[in-house]
């Protein structure tokens, strides 16, 4: 039997990613301030910024869901009260929490605010689950071991209430999610506190100890073995199981990347969605999409069983870079457009929007803001004039396809 509709739920890791997600039909978006979060190196939100996204999010209809789920220490605690009266404040519609001191606290100093598990807490049963709802719990984020058989029964053996969450698509963790201590022991960088340095995707050889600097290969390929290396997850073909399974939302991991990998990830899954609870056939425009984006190769975890050992290397496929982003588009096409990475007059190049659909276009004459004519523009976050050949929505990508050295 169907069940309702999952929210869309998109990582926004500054403002431009926000709008990107809401934008390309995000239900909800998850940031974290400048304090409290899990991710050190995106570009998070000012006690100023906080309230502006807010607000848009909002405008378009979308939910904040705000991170504060590192495991604060004394004297962070102390600072908790005034920074979860902010949040508050500003309107967020749900924290995103693992520390159980912090999960009180957010119950008295941001009543407003949901309470959501985070995957933090590897939520893998249904008793656990159960006790955060009794706890005050609104929603848990499962954790990503769990196959959809254990998540059927989670959903059988707890109240309807209590709404269930699970990661559809991005990047896998090694260990138990985001409880790895490798970074901190090999780099200094605790991927308890949002700066992990992701040495499961290093390059490892064997050494024996009475022979320093030689080194002997594992060995799946000429350069090393990738003994702790992972897929990324994707779940877009697989959405039935995955509503079939009662979940609740389903989410995008991601924050650390590109605002035009949450708009793309978002717009794709978006009309993915859209597709399979109106009965539709799923249209393969928007299942290619998952393809255009920086990724490493797919997998489905441990969705349906053991994902088993990857065994090759941990590079990104990247092969379509981003030219430009689209400011402004009157409805003759006339565009106004912010440069990302250089191209040239008669360039083959795709365009693709808020729910627009890529087209391939040959690439125009152009003029920069001055209107002298542009064979090739080179000054990054320049803005220069285009006519595309039907009307965009602002935020819109002008991309092409590249060979790039592998990352």
């Amino acid at each position: 039997m169907m069940r309702k509709k999952p929210e869309l739920l998109c990582p926004a890791g500054d403002m431009e990613k926000l709008k990107m997600a809401v934008l390309y039909g995000a239900d909800a978006v998850y940031l974290a301030g400048t304090s409290f979060g899990m991710r050190a190196f995106a570009g998070n939100f000012t006690p100023e910024e906080l309230p502006q996204a807010v607000r848009f999010a909002h405008d378009h209809g979308a939910r904040v869901h705000v991170t504060v789920n590192t495991m604060p220490r004394n004297e962070e605690a102390a600072a908790l009260p005034a920074y979860l009266e902010q949040l508050d404040g500003a309107g967020v519609d749900a924290l995103i929490l693992a520390d159980l001191g912090a999960f009180t606290m957010a119950g008295k100093y941001a009543p407003r605010c949901e309470r959501h598990i985070s995957t933090q807490q590897s939520i893998a049963n249904y008793a656990c689950a159960a006790a955060w709802y009794d706890l005050g719990a609104k929603r848990v984020v499962l954790a990503r071991e769990l196959s959809l058989p254990e998540i059927r029964e989670i959903r059988e053996k707890v109240p309807r209430e209590l709404e269930l969450e699970v990661f559809a698509h991005g990047a896998m963790c090694v260990s138990y999610s985001g409880r790895c201590l490798l970074s901190n022991y090999m780099t200094g960088r605790d991927s308890n506190r949002g700066a992990c340095a992701q040495p499961c995707r290093y390059q490892y050889a064997l050494m024996e100890e009475k022979r320093p600097g030689e080194y002997f290969p594992v060995f799946e390929d000429e350069k090393g073995t990738y003994i702790m290396n992972s897929r990324d997850m994707c779940m877009i073909d697989h959405l039935h199981d995955l509503t079939d399974a009662g979940v609740d939302c389903l989410k995008i991991e991601g924050r650390a990347k590109s605002g035009y990998y949450a708009a793309i990830i978002a717009g794709a899954y978006r009309h993915t969605l859209d597709d399979v609870f109106a009965g539709r056939p799923i249209d393969p425009v928007w299942r290619d999409e998952v393809e255009h984006v920086s990724h490493r190769h797919y997998g489905t975890g441990f969705f349906y069983g053991q994902p088993g050992q990857y065994y090759e290397n941990s590079r990104y496929i990247r092969d379509w870079q981003i030219c430009a982003v689209v400011q402004s588009c009157d409805e003759a096409g006339n565009a106004v457009l912010s440069l990302r990475n250089k191209f040239t007059v008669g360039d083959t190049v795709e365009v693709v929007g808020p729910d627009c659909k890529p087209f391939t276009m040959t690439v125009p004459p152009m003029t920069n803001a001055e209107g002298e004519a542009l064979d090739c523009p080179r000054t990054p976050q320049m803005l220069f004039k285009m006519k595309l050949p039907r009307p965009v929505p602002a935020y819109s990508f002008v991309r092409h396809a590249v060979e790039l050295s592998p990352a």
